[in-house]
């Protein structure tokens, strides 16, 4: 993996990761936004103690462990990528309510657009703030954005210890199976 200098990485805020999407994917994956490390690199989920991609392979939905260079390879297993913000940040806390509610508003267009079966949510405090939904918990949720159903799983930053890989990939693989029933 490359190692950045904290000047390449603070040159990175702000920019813009271009999403991995495609029309009627299975699940589109939404993040919070894209870390420095994620905009340095343009890999979703690229800091090394993130956990999307080992939840990811245990929990089913890919039959390996794929490495962020290898993001463009979710589209063959009906899979991809977003964010609800889209610039990035050395921290989700550095992002304002107004940034979380407006990325929503994006985002519900931009899933009518793709029409996914399922729209996942990873992290419950975004997803509230964004889609105005203060009771939200992890797991399905009554919304729909069209015919799209709506999942919000848990944050797999390593920050978010109270979630630890076994759960994570647990909870991942309550959404696969929801996913491959349909």
């Amino acid at each position: 993996m490359t190692r950045f200098t904290p000047a390449e990485l603070e040159a990175a805020r702000d920019r813009l990761v271009p999403d991995v999407v495609a029309d009627g994917l299975a699940v589109l994956f939404c993040g919070i936004n894209p870390g420095l490390m994620t905009a340095a690199t343009g890999h979703h989920f690229a800091r090394p103690g993130n956990r999307f991609w080992p939840a990811l392979h245990l929990s089913g939905f890919t039959p390996r462990r794929l490495h962020p260079c290898e993001q463009r390879e979710l589209l063959s297993y009906g899979l991809g990528i977003t964010n609800v913000v889209a610039r990035a940040s050395a921290r989700a806390d550095e992002l304002s309510a107004e940034e979380y509610r407006e990325g929503g508003r994006l985002l519900g267009a931009k899933v009518a657009r793709l029409r996914p079966r399922w729209l996942a949510v990873l992290g419950v405090t975004a997803y509230r703030t964004a889609f105005d939904d203060r009771k939200a918990r992890v797991g399905p949720q009554t919304r729909t954005i069209g015919d799209t159903r709506v999942w919000v799983l848990p944050n797999p930053s390593g920050l978010n210890a109270h979630w630890t890989p076994a759960t994570l990939a647990e909870e991942f693989g309550r959404l696969r199976e929801a996913a491959t029933q349909e």
